[in-house]
């Protein structure tokens, strides 16, 4: 699976939510999908069965708290959210360090590669947050609407590795 094909895929309940043009939110979104079969190999060795939880929480983390963040009412209730996925990116990022002897070197060096990625986003969004003011959205018209402009290397995201 790459991205294009990923997003392609995607419901429309998620694709038609203004929350989906968020970039870091769409790629947190798939790191947590492509995750799955990574954690699916850790957890076949006991000795990374508490790894594969811990890096699968951290996953589904960044994500979700992007989700719960976008929806606040002000820029720095955003923020912290956001610095919430922030941390989850690099616990995420740090327990794929850790997993190196069961998984490829190939995988690890794309999830690495795709969650600084993200990280890199986050930093740039946190501070834009705290100094925004009130809520975003004025109307929110749930149509589908064409993809939204990527600028992310198609190396990057059509190229996954799977151990």
């Amino acid at each position: 699976m790459n991205y294009q094909t990923w997003t392609q895929n995607m419901p429309t309940e998620f694709t038609t939510d203004p929350l989906w043009n968020v970039e870091a939110y769409r790629l947190g979104l798939f790191v947590a999908d492509i995750g799955w079969q990574d954690v699916t190999e850790l957890i076949k060795d006991k000795r990374t069965v508490a790894l594969s939880d811990q890096l699968y929480r951290a996953l589904g983390s960044i994500s979700a708290n992007l989700a719960e963040g976008y929806s606040m009412s002000t820029g720095k209730n955003r923020a912290r959210y956001y610095e919430y996925a922030l941390g989850s990116a690099r616990e995420s990022r740090d327990w794929y360090y850790k997993s190196r002897y069961i998984l490829t070197e190939e995988v690890i060096h794309h999830r690495v590669n795709l969650l600084t990625q993200i990280i890199r986003l986050l930093l740039k969004m946190i501070p834009q947050q705290r100094s925004s003011r009130g809520i975003r959205e004025t109307s929110i018209t749930y149509k589908i609407s064409p993809e939204p402009n990527q600028e992310i290397s198609n190396n990057l995201l059509n190229n996954i590795p799977f151990s």
